[in-house]
């Protein structure tokens, strides 16, 4: 069924590389999926760049959640996004059509702690932003693009991501239970994501359940506000009291789900999809996966292209010297918010004679001193620290997560946390390509130059 499946993908896709918003706001009403109260969910136009954010309305103060990745929490059966203690379920219908209609921007006003459910398709979120019209905006879409494999498997559920020739998204989605007595067959949907792809093939198709799983859904007090012609309820033979939309419209409302999910992204994501019985966790787990994998190809872009400070002009900066100046080269600096350096770890290191030296490792204290150094050079460029150097102060959460060895080039990062003339906080990081070696939260005391 997958091949068959696959010889219907066409080969259109988005025709345009640039941010649109909605041209108007436009109105969501209804009651939520779980908790059932009553919602208005207001899309409003935003500026480029501004992304998807979602506010929560009705607290004192208005909290903002953006759409991201970074505020998706695990949640059974849905997707949350959470803030501190403040949360938004069930977003992934609404995003979905969101990434369907080519929306990159909107502020999303809502007073409640879920999104309106609707038919538990993506209709509702569809019929309003057509009816309200989008807004070609000036600047470019931030697009994710997969360039090596990913493959992921949890229990019998598995998502892969591969490149792809075509500047789309596409996939292939198996839905197969396993057993030849389900009450849901063995379905497969190919889809290429375009417009008039997601109206026509996506946006109908409702979420689903079994009658047990409904069931202990109401045990616990959920959705009791809906009866199995609300919404998708899948008995002994087939949908109760209601009726499929399309014969496989299981299958495809989970790759509706997986482009809501995968939107979390922040922009459209880019490679050839394949998979079975994968659901919302997934999803989630891939969004991460493809974002270290483009964190990982920006950083290798900018060794080679950037060339912000080399070493004369951190020797400038900072009082140390070989063997204990660890930073070669800073590549990018965002005023004095961000930094990111680099080292390039060689065998004439002269703590390698010394630390294992039949399988050299360099030393995790000296890999922690790199980022701080890094740090300190980033509060540098802080006009209230000038004439003053960073003498660390604390280290926290520190995690060494992959060896470095002889040939490794270390890439730092620095992202100031707070600072203030006499303290500074800085989150630090050191990659190995796209592995993780250590991260450590670090604190800094601002002294005059003179007294170090």
């Amino acid at each position: 069924m997958i091949q068959e499946a696959e010889e219907i993908l066409q080969d259109e896709a988005s025709t345009t590389g640039l941010q649109h918003t909605i041209a108007k706001p436009a109105l969501v009403r209804g009651p939520g999926l779980l908790y059932g109260e009553e919602a208005e969910l207001v899309i409003e136009p935003a500026p480029a760049d501004h992304g998807i954010v979602f506010e929560r309305v009705d607290l004192d103060p208005p909290v903002r959640i953006p759409a991201l990745i970074d505020h998706a929490v695990d949640r059974a059966r849905r997707t949350t996004l959470k803030s501190g203690s403040n949360t938004i379920d069930t977003v992934e219908h609404f995003m979905s059509a969101l990434a369907g209609l080519g929306i990159d921007n909107a502020l999303v006003r809502l007073n409640g702690p879920e999104v309106p459910l609707g038919d538990g398709s993506a209709i509702p979120f569809v019929d309003a932003i057509q009816a309200a019209g989008t807004q070609q905006q000036d600047a470019s879409r931030l697009i994710y693009e997969v360039t090596e494999p990913i493959i992921l498997e949890e229990g019998g559920s598995m998502l892969a991501a591969f490149p792809s020739r075509h500047d789309d998204f596409r996939v292939i989605y198996e839905l197969d239970y396993g057993t030849a007595e389900h009450r849901i067959a063995r379905q497969s949907q190919g889809f290429v994501l375009n417009t008039d792809q997601y109206l026509s093939e996506l946006a109908e198709a409702r979420t689903y359940s079994l009658k047990e799983e409904a069931q202990g859904l109401w045990e616990k007090g959920l959705c009791r506000h809906l009866t199995p012609k609300d919404v998708l309820v899948i008995g002994d033979d087939g949908p109760i009291e209601n009726a499929y939309r399309f014969d496989n419209e299981p299958a495809r409302h989970k790759i509706l789900d997986m482009i809501g999910d995968l939107y979390l992204l922040g922009g459209p994501v880019h490679g050839r999809f394949v998979a079975s019985r994968s659901g919302h966790d997934l999803n989630r787990k891939m969004c991460t996966k493809i974002r270290e994998q483009a964190e990982a190809r920006r950083r290798q872009d900018m060794l080679r292209d950037g060339r912000v400070m080399d070493i004369r002009a951190i020797q400038q900066i900072m009082p140390h010297r070989y063997p204990m100046l660890l930073v070669d080269r800073v590549i990018e600096v965002e005023g004095h918010r961000r930094a990111i350096g680099v080292k390039n770890v060689t065998i004439n290191e002269p703590f390698f004679g010394g630390h294992y030296p039949s399988t050299p490792i360099m030393p995790g204290v000296l890999i922690v001193e790199a980022m701080a150094q890094l740090g300190g050079l980033l509060l540098s460029q802080k006009l209230e620290h000038a004439g003053k150097i960073a003498v660390l102060l604390s280290l926290d959460k520190v995690k060494l997560r992959h060896p470095v060895t002889p040939g490794d080039q270390l890439v730092l990062e620095a992202e100031t946390v707070r600072a203030s003339a006499r303290t500074a906080s800085i989150q630090c990081q050191a990659f190995v390509g796209s592995q993780l070696a250590a991260e450590a939260a670090i604190r800094f005391m601002m002294v005059d130059a003179e007294q170090s």
